[in-house]
């Protein structure tokens, strides 16, 4: 029986990465990144990030080719492709399909002053209730942006994409996108179900800028003649999915059905949880889309929770007050401490404005220190407990959105690997956490699995996922990590309340 590959790209502002699944495993066959290092992002001015598209192409071709190399693979063994990317870019092409500028990615904040404009003057409940969130910083603000800064650049716009619509079209010679790429950007209404005319007639947006809309999983394009000869590939082979990266990352963790969350938990952390009715939060501190399997049949919203002081306060307080000691060193240490730390609670918002706080920037404080009594210890475990304790209260935000949390999948990777973290968060949240071994680009190539109709659904497509370990809420102890969790609350608010 010959071979049936599925190749998967994750496009990141990092690198991109890309992976061949054996099709009928459902095992990774090989997988590479590139740049090694990380690739370049450039900063004109402070608040800006942008990176050149074609770098990304170029990314993509190479790890390509270590895969290709490494597995044996042939291009005919390639039966579908999958993309995942990085959220809320823009990219602007021209009637030769070129990029006509650098694309401005997720973590630039230029276009902020324009979301908001528009969240003011159209109103709140308008942009809630139609868009699920406030314009923001999002795709179409970027937009506003170029078009009153760069008038040249903007007339001479065919069409505008996200960072995976980019490499799709690189692929295949075809503009399209998806409903989940035109929610992240802020272009879908989702009350009407259609592209989001009045915010497009607001900015003075020419419809035609949108491209066609193609479902999530389906054939959306074939690579074509010249791409195939420029990446070993066999011209024909179909593009048959593409997914914004946390929305790719559930899908990874097979996280479709309303109450089913997804979690990482790297320098920031992210908790994106599948909702099955149009609901919004009135403060818009979270940001809920399409996900990947949305339709006008099926409502399935991904919101988006992201705090930023995760792991990144995890590595201040291994780099300043145990550096002696390993990560795996340092969580045992914590484990010597009591539940709640004994008194001491660490407020973790010391990595910028949050979000989920309505965008305050409060920083990190260390509450109930007795220097009679506490130690490195309690300083360790507090700031686990912090962090998790950050992510049960963007958790109620959620729950009062009409979300069931019952399950938590996650990767068994940064501050998963902390048993502390882990038992923690499903005591507070009374939530079972399932550990898998998976990645984007692996997510991905299933993805276009499903979409070629090689896997009849996402349960087949991931009835190989390796499940590490199940962590459950621990009963015994609920009472104490309540608690503790309800001592952080009341600090946090005496905290929000200085500003």
């Amino acid at each position: 029986m010959a071979n049936r590959y599925l190749l998967g790209f994750d496009v990141g502002s990092s690198s991109v990465k890309a992976s061949l699944v054996d099709a009928d495993t459902g095992k990774c066959a090989a997988t590479a990144f590139y740049p090694e290092k990380e690739a370049p992002i450039f900063a004109k001015k402070a608040g800006w990030a942008e990176q050149d598209p074609e770098m990304w192409w170029t990314n993509a071709k190479l790890s390509l080719q270590k895969i290709m190399a490494e597995s044996g693979a042939t291009a005919e063994e390639i039966k579908a492709i999958g993309i995942s990317y990085q959220m809320h870019g823009l990219v602007c092409v021209d009637k030769n399909l070129k990029a006509l500028r650098p694309s401005i990615i997720w973590c630039d904040s230029r276009a902020v002053p324009y979301g908001d404009k528009a969240f003011n003057e159209l109103g709140s409940d308008k942009c809630l209730s139609h868009l699920l969130n406030s314009p923001g910083n999002f795709t179409a603000a970027k937009l506003a942006w170029v078009k009153e800064n760069e008038p040249d650049t903007y007339n001479n716009i065919y069409k505008v994409m996200l960072p995976g619509d980019y490499i799709a079209m690189r692929l295949s010679g075809v503009v399209n996108t998806t409903v989940s790429g035109l929610s992240e950007g802020m272009f879908w209404d989702f009350k009407n179900n259609k592209v989001a005319d009045f915010l497009l007639d607001y900015y003075g947006f020419n419809q035609s800028l949108i491209a066609d809309i193609v479902p999530t999983f389906s054939v959306q394009s074939e690579v074509s003649v010249e791409a195939a000869a420029e990446l070993g590939l066999k011209a024909g082979t179909p593009i048959t999915y593409r997914g914004g990266d946390q929305p790719n990352n559930a899908l990874s963790l097979n996280v479709f059905n309303p109450g089913e969350i997804a979690s990482t938990a790297g320098t920031s952390g992210v908790v994106y949880g599948v909702l099955g009715d149009v609901n919004y939060d009135k403060k818009s501190r979270v940001n809920t889309f399409a996900h990947v399997n949305h339709t006008a049949e099926q409502t399935r919203l991904g919101v988006l929770l992201c705090i930023n002081g995760t792991g990144i306060l995890n590595a201040w307080v291994h780099r300043n007050i145990t550096p002696e000691i390993g990560y795996a060193e340092m969580n045992d240490l914590a484990a010597s401490v009591p539940i709640g730390s004994e008194g001491v609670t660490i407020v973790p918002f010391g990595n910028g404005a949050e979000r989920v706080l309505e965008n305050k920037e409060i920083g990190c404080s260390v509450n109930g220190l007795n220097f009679n009594k506490h130690h490195k210890a309690h300083l360790v475990r507090a700031a686990q407990e912090g962090i998790v304790f950050s992510f049960c209260y963007g958790m109620e935000i959620m729950q009062q959105m009409g979300m069931d949390i019952k399950k938590i999948h996650a990767g068994k990777a940064n501050m998963f690997l902390s048993p502390l973290f882990r038992d923690t968060l499903a005591g507070v949240s009374g939530a079972t956490i399932e550990l898998y071994d998976t990645d984007g680009s692996v997510g991905a190539a299933k993805g276009a699995g499903i979409g070629a109709g090689i896997y009849k659904d996402n349960n087949e497509a991931f009835a190989t996922l390796d499940k590490f370990q199940v962590i459950e809420p621990d009963e015994k102890h609920r009472e104490e990590y309540l608690g503790a969790y309800e001592n952080w609350k009341e600090i946090l608010n005496k905290n929000i309340s200085l500003f």
